[in-house]
């Protein structure tokens, strides 16, 4: 029955190996222009689709064979073709996630929700109790020195900064910078909450939030809140597998408190962070956030087809010139290089990349492809990835398709009876 199976530990060791890809990142050059992402996440999601090969549906993977026709659509009609060999390098590493991202979601979906939601509630302790570790347990020169060997392009250089803005060097605990590891924990964390079937979990999830700003500082912790929202909405208020009124209109209310924690705790524990964002200050927020909407915006409205995939260098200068405009630019700030840097936030790349109609098109063809899958809520999905997007940049990279599939899974074991409808029709 699909609600008392249970992984094996190969499965379990896999899975954790993968989340390991996604928190380090590491990657490794094939040739000088294309690398393979976050390598462990590529060898564990290839093991764990042979080992799902027979639950490959043939409707799944008919889906699947459209969504990347779409893509290989979109890098022919973008403009100049000169950059095709670049938009096919993307293609290639597009296909790639993907391609692991489903195999990551059909080995999940095979667990029960209690093994599920203890694996990700242990990862997320993992990293409070390693960051708490390097903080006050002596551990931060092991860290450093593993980082050195893990991280060729170099540390993390913004520890005056966090002094400034938290009074103490926060945490990397083996990532490459500080906000991997509050983008991880604020992933598992969520993870385990949806999968989690205690009747006490949204004051757990309360606890690990506050655990969170005590271990490793960061506003990235505030998407923990955020994403409260789109549980509450699109999950907690479905029962017999649609939505129900009664519970929707209790949960859009807590959604509002979830809106007003966010803005107290920002203006509370991140005071001076919060105001130098607000202010125009703060160079992280405007390259992880205003700039990529402001450019976003821009390619949307002037390019039908967008920039192609992993068009960053055909756009740089207008890029460039855009941010150098805004008011909330700072001449300062030193112009980042390479390309790719100006623009780390997955979902306005999505639209970059794509332009306004075909990125709505891909979209529906991927909640098709969820849906063939028997995910029950498709939107939940895409707004759970846009919101951790705010956060992760590398839109072709195994993260960005990790979080999608990582989300539709445990919204399938959130909503999963003791019936055979969801077998059923996975296996179809």
């Amino acid at each position: 029955m699909p609600g008392t199976a249970r992984l094996s530990w190969v499965d379990i060791a896999l899975i954790v190996l993968f989340l390991i890809g996604i928190y380090t990142n590491y990657t490794i050059p094939i040739s000088k222009n294309v690398p393979i992402p976050s390598i462990p996440a590529g060898v564990a999601g290839l093991i764990l689709l042979w080992r799902r090969r027979d639950q490959i549906s043939r409707a799944g993977l008919m889906a699947f064979i459209l969504v990347i026709a779409l893509y290989t659509v979109s890098i022919l009609c973008a403009p100049d073709l000169n950059f095709l060999p670049r938009r096919t390098n993307g293609l290639i590493q597009l296909v790639y996630s993907m391609t692991i991202g489903y195999a990551l979601f059909l080995t999940v979906t095979l667990g029960s929700r209690n093994q599920i939601a203890g694996l990700f509630l242990g990862c997320a302790l993992t990293l409070a109790i390693g960051c708490l570790l390097e903080t006050y347990g002596g551990l931060r020169p092991i860290s450093d020195s593993v980082r050195s060997v893990l991280y060729s392009r170099g540390f993390y250089d913004g520890d005056l900064r966090d002094l400034t803005y938290y009074d103490r060097v926060r945490p990397k605990f083996f990532a490459s910078e500080p906000s991997s590891v509050t983008f991880c924990y604020s992933l598992f964390t969520f993870l385990w909450l949806v999968a989690s079937s205690s009747r006490w979990k949204l004051i757990l999830y309360g606890l690990l939030f506050a655990l969170g700003i005590a271990a490793m500082p960061g506003p990235t912790l505030l998407l923990m809140l955020i994403l409260a929202a789109p549980y509450l909405v699109f999950l907690a208020s479905r029962s017999g597998g649609k939505v129900n009124f009664a519970r929707l209109i209790p949960n859009a209310a807590a959604c509002l408190l979830c809106a007003g924690a966010v803005l107290l705790v920002a203006q509370t524990v991140f005071v001076e962070r919060n105001r130098d964002a607000q202010s125009g200050n703060d160079p992280s927020a405007f390259y992880r956030v205003r700039g990529p909407a402001l450019a976003g915006i821009d390619i949307m409205s002037s390019m039908p087809f967008g920039a192609g995939l992993t068009g960053e260098p055909f756009i740089q200068d207008r890029v460039t010139n855009l941010y150098l405009r805004s008011p909330a630019y700072s001449s300062a700030w030193p112009v980042v290089h390479p390309a790719s840097e100006l623009l780390i936030n997955y979902f306005w790349l999505h639209w970059i990349y794509l332009g306004l109609v075909p990125g709505l098109i891909l979209i529906a063809a991927i909640s098709y492809w969820l849906t063939t899958l028997g995910v029950p809520s498709p939107a939940f999905c895409w707004v759970v990835w846009a919101i951790l997007g705010q956060a992760s940049g590398a839109y072709v990279g195994p993260t960005c398709w990790g979080v999608l599939f990582l989300a539709a899974a445990v919204a399938v074991l959130n909503q999963r009876t003791t019936s055979k409808t969801w077998l059923l029709k996975a296996v179809d």
